[in-house]
């Protein structure tokens, strides 16, 4: 997700609901490529290393990831116990943690490389080792993947095979190790925005903290002294730009620092941690009640006069420590929004912290050259007083709102279920609620100045926070709220995850018991075949046309689909009473009968389970081996248009569905 803290900033701003991207479409069908070796450490005792190269932005999976999300890499050595032994447990290399909001479990994954290693102890007559490799690899779609690996203790080499009859044939058979082969591009490409949006956020912040005390009363102050302490007009517009400019160079250090020290992807990871969550709960609750006016943040006052010192050299060196010293007097109203900036940029990774200060330096430092260069528009700016602080404290009910979101975090990946989804909503109803008070004036602090009456901005903001507040209201009993998805916990994670009065089975008005044959209730509750003959069977007697939905159990972009897309009421609809929905799980691990257990003519892999089927058949249909893939055909088995994979544009998925529809009904 785009993402928590930047959003509740620009509330100020507009009420829209938060963002998400992707990074590029996949067009690969082994993202993760591997090779095998073997190190002789004794004349009995080797170790086997298997060594794999992802593609960037792709995760495969590690052995010790929890079973809830996506799945476990798996390693069965054929012969183990018999011709060899295995010393000790499979050692991974590097991995990271993340928690995954779509199945509320830590997941483990490596990212660019992985390594794994087994140490093993031979019999003298051993002279190769098999072993078969399950992964799940996975960016904006999943692949399950299989892998045929022989060491060669002999040769001390290791093959990968592609195809599990060799595989199986070595020995007397030599085969080459695998190719990747290309496979047609199946991901839909999602809006690659983040950087703009975390720039555009940044600039919104940056525009509050300058309508802060702190900063707001150096403008005239600061241009003044340019303008008229120059030896000319000229030079002193000169000095407020450069002043301006080192503003954002500050800022941009600031931002450069944090990506130099904790790297594109250290926070990200970070920002999963249960103990991170916590923390920088409190330290925003820290904040808020700050800018609420309890007690000020402040820098060492050592610090400001070492740099007001610097300050007065003049020339170029002096106009770069002016703004410095801003930078640090500021800093009580400044830094709570920095630093919240800085982590959720941070957890973007890449160039991300970069950016977001440069958004935020900009929208301080553009007034002071613009005043510069025009100074009878400071005429027309509000004369400071206390309606600054009534700005604070605005930020300060914003604070303690994305407080709240950490502690959520922690929450779930603890599965506490101490916030559900009820208590949080409950607890954001009541901050915008006193905030709206605030601005009506209902509420005062002890900073702020007699209010005999408001200003039109204030009214016009107060009925929009006022209206936010009410839009929650009906989030308490099972509303989806989509305007903030993202921020409260999901519905699932609830008093009453099915909404207050349902239950699972009820809600469409259909039970378990009077559904088709072989059909299940799937996502909103939509009859769902999971077997294909039976659905297609289906169709034609309901004369409708079939929607193939390749989909995973552990799928993620697959039930955000369900969640974001599918639950639409012009896609809902749709998918009710306009088509028959069929969705393969290609990662099911129910064993097939050993009669119907085979080797693919297509992968030449074994096909053992359900999921195996499945996707076997989407790879030799389609030439496809990614979820989500979604699929409209006639009762003929035709495509009625070209098949789709992820699209999260709600209108382009309507459009793709009546698309179908349509040419079925003609």
């Amino acid at each position: 997700m785009i993402k928590y803290g930047f959003l509740l900033v620009t509330l100020l701003i507009s009420l829209t609901g938060n963002a998400q991207a992707f990074g590029p479409s996949a067009g690969a069908q082994n993202p993760a490529q591997w090779t095998a070796q073997v190190d002789k450490t004794s004349e009995s005792e080797y170790t086997l290393l298997l060594n794999a190269s992802i593609e960037p932005e792709w995760h495969v999976y590690s052995q010790f990831t929890d079973p809830g999300g996506s799945l476990p890499l798996e390693l069965e050595f054929l012969e183990a116990g018999k011709a060899y032994s295995l010393e000790g447990p499979t050692v991974e290399s590097e991995t990271t943690t993340a928690y995954s909001e779509i199945f509320e479990v830590d997941e483990t994954f490596f990212s660019e490389t992985a390594q794994l290693s087994q140490k093993i102890k031979a019999e003298e007559t051993t002279e190769f080792v098999k072993l078969i490799l399950k992964y799940q690899v996975c960016k904006e779609v999943c692949i399950n993947e299989e892998k045929y690996i022989v060491f060669d203790l002999v040769k001390e080499n290791g093959k990968v095979f592609k195809d599990f009859n060799d595989f199986q044939a070595y020995g007397s058979v030599q085969e080459e190790v695998e190719k990747i082969e290309p496979v047609k591009e199946v991901v839909k490409k999602e809006e690659k925005q983040d950087l703009w949006t975390i720039f555009f956020v940044a600039f919104a912040s940056g525009f509050l903290a300058l309508l802060t005390p702190c900063v707001f009363p150096m403008i005239p102050m600061t241009v003044s002294f340019f303008t008229k302490q120059s030896k000319n007009l000229a030079v002193g517009r000169r000095n407020a730009i450069l002043y301006g400019i080192f503003i954002v160079v500050i800022y941009v250090l600031l931002g450069s620092l944090v990506t130099g020290i904790f790297g594109a992807d250290a926070l990200n990871a970070l920002s999963t941690n249960v103990w991170f969550n916590l923390i920088f709960f409190l330290l925003l609750v820290i904040f808020a009640v700050s800018f609420f006016g309890a007690f000020e943040i402040m820098l060492p006052n050592s610090w400001a006069n070492a740099v007001d010192r610097k300050a007065d050299r003049g020339g170029i060196i002096g106009i770069f420590f002016m703004a410095l010293a801003l930078a640090i007097v500021s800093f009580s109203c400044t830094g709570p929004i920095v630093g919240t900036l800085l982590v959720q940029a941070a957890s973007e990774g890449g160039l991300a912290p970069i950016l977001g200060m440069l958004g935020f330096s900009l929208a301080i430092a553009i007034p002071f050259a613009l005043f510069a260069l025009f100074p009878g528009l400071m005429n027309s700016l509000p004369k400071s007083g206390g309606w600054l602080n009534s700005v604070k404290v605005v930020l300060g009910f914003l604070e303690l709102a994305l407080a709240f979101k950490f502690l959520s975090n922690a929450d779930l990946v603890l599965q506490a279920h101490i916030l559900e989804r009820e208590v949080f909503l409950a607890i954001w109803i009541a901050i915008f609620g006193a905030m709206a008070f605030y601005l009506f004036g209902k509420i005062r602090l002890s900073h702020d100045s007699p209010l005999p009456h408001i200003s039109s901005g204030r009214l016009i903001l107060g009925l929009f926070v006022l209206s936010f507040t009410l839009y929650l209201i009906p989030g308490l009993w099972g509303a989806p709220l989509k305007l903030i998805s993202g921020f409260p916990p999901p519905l699932n994670y609830s008093e009453s995850p099915y909404g207050v009065g349902y239950s699972k089975g009820s809600v469409a008005g259909l039970t378990e018991g009077e559904l088709p044959e072989e059909a299940e209730l799937g996502p909103y509750q939509l009859v769902t075949f999971t077997d294909y003959d039976a659905g297609m069977a289906y169709a034609k007697a309901e004369n409708k046309p079939v929607l193939i939905d390749f989909t995973g159990k552990a799928c993620v972009n697959c039930r955000k689909m369900e969640e974001r897309v599918w639950g639409e009421p012009q896609i809902l609809g749709k998918l009710q009473n306009d088509v028959v929905l069929i969705s393969l799980f290609v990662d099911l691990k129910e064993e097939l009968p050993e009669a119907e257990q085979y080797v693919s003519k297509v992968t030449g892999k074994r096909i053992q389970t359900v999921g195996n089927k499945w996707s076997d058949f989407q790879i030799e249909k389609y030439q496809i081996n990614a979820q989500p893939y979604y699929v409209l055909l006639d009762h003929n088995e035709d495509e009625l248009n070209t098949p789709v994979g992820y699209t999260p544009d709600v209108d382009e998925f309507e459009a793709w569905l009546e698309d179908g529809i349509s040419k079925f009904n003609d």
